[in-house]
Parts: structure tokens; C-alpha cells; sequence
């Protein structure tokens, strides 16, 4: 195991220096404006897909749509807590998060959807998630040792985004086709 290279009261003078800064220290490695936009737009892809799989679970109909609107509404409730997450890391990086709904599609990695067909909405969902996956390792890839926190951050969400990825390609094996046509009882 190598040694530090820096001995301790270089260390903490330098923890002295620019205290304003909080965690970024002249150890942070990463573009520090870059990593603050590319945070910002997976805000916007989680906030999108939140609202989504919400727009989904309430409209959610046929035979098959209650053990699926019920994953569609799981998925909502981790959707926004990745959200809740890459706000709380913006943050700490200094910067703002971006919640602006009149720009929040034109961030976001993946898209809106508005199917009313159950196996569509699937389909848009899994696509969504499919996108987010390849977004984010690609994003905890470019981060490599540059900032580790975020780099975490971005693993602990892929995989939670396979995951759900993973759920709806299930879903997809498992639902008959032509169920789209019958009322729900949910609200």
C-alpha cells in the first residue's frame, strides 16, 4: 500500500484555503461546471419520468393494469427519489438544481409519454429506463476518479434503473395482449 503523498499539515492547510468551497477541494479532479449541467439534466430526466409513470399509473386501464399500475406507481416513488438525490448532490457541489418546468423535456435524457395503451406505456417506460441506463453509466464512466461521490451517486441510480428496466421487460412477457379495452376500478 502506497504512502500519502501529502503530509498531514499540508493537508490542512489547504483544508484552510478557499473554506467557502465546502466539499471541493483542490483533490476534486472533475470539471466542476460540467458535472453541475450534467447533474442538472438527469434531474430533469427523473423529474420527467416521475411524472410519467404517475401520468401512467392514473391512466392505467384493462384487465391487466392493476398489478402494473401498481409498478408504474413504485417506480414514481424511485423516480423521485433519484431526483431527491441529484438536487441533494447539485447542492453540496455548490450549484442550484434546475426545476423549471418550461425547460425540464429539453434536459431530460428521456422523454414524455402520453399513451393511453397499457402495453405502450410499458413499451415508453422501458424505453425511458433503457435510455437512462446507457446515459448513466456512460456518465459514471466520463466521472471515473474525477469525483467520486457523484460517481456513486450515478451507480447506486443505474442500478436501480436496470432494475425497473428489468420489471418492465417482465411485465411486457407477462401481460396478454388485447387487455387494454376494459375499464379499471382505480381512481
Amino acid at each position: 500500500m502506497a504512502e500519502f503523498l501529502t503530509d498531514i499539515e499540508t493537508i490542512r492547510e489547504r483544508a484552510r484555503l478557499e473554506i467557502e468551497k465546502g466539499p471541493i477541494t483542490d483533490a476534486y479532479g472533475a470539471d466542476l461546471e460540467r458535472v453541475l449541467q450534467v447533474l442538472n439534466e438527469a434531474l430533469a430526466t427523473e423529474i420527467v419520468c416521475t411524472l410519467r409513470y404517475k401520468r401512467h399509473y392514473y391512466t392505467a386501464s384493462g384487465l391487466c393494469s392493476e398489478p402494473v399500475a401498481a409498478e408504474f406507481l413504485e417506480h414514481a416513488a424511485e423516480e423521485q427519489q433519484h431526483a431527491d438525490k441529484l438536487a441533494q448532490r447539485i447542492v453540496q457541489l455548490g450549484g442550484e438544481p434546475d426545476f423549471d418546468p418550461d425547460t425540464l423535456t429539453k434536459r431530460s435524457h428521456a422523454g414524455y409519454d402520453a399513451s393511453t395503451d397499457l402495453v405502450e406505456m410499458i413499451k415508453e417506460d422501458l424505453v425511458a429506463e433503457r435510455v437512462a441506463v446507457a446515459s448513466y453509466t456512460e456518465i459514471a464512466q466520463w466521472l471515473g476518479d474525477g469525483d467520486p461521490t457523484t460517481r456513486r451517486v450515478f451507480e447506486e441510480l443505474l442500478a436501480q434503473e436496470e432494475e425497473h428496466a428489468d420489471d418492465l421487460r417482465g411485465l411486457l412477457e407477462r401481460i396478454p395482449r388485447n387487455t387494454t379495452d376494459e375499464p379499471s376500478d382505480r381512481p
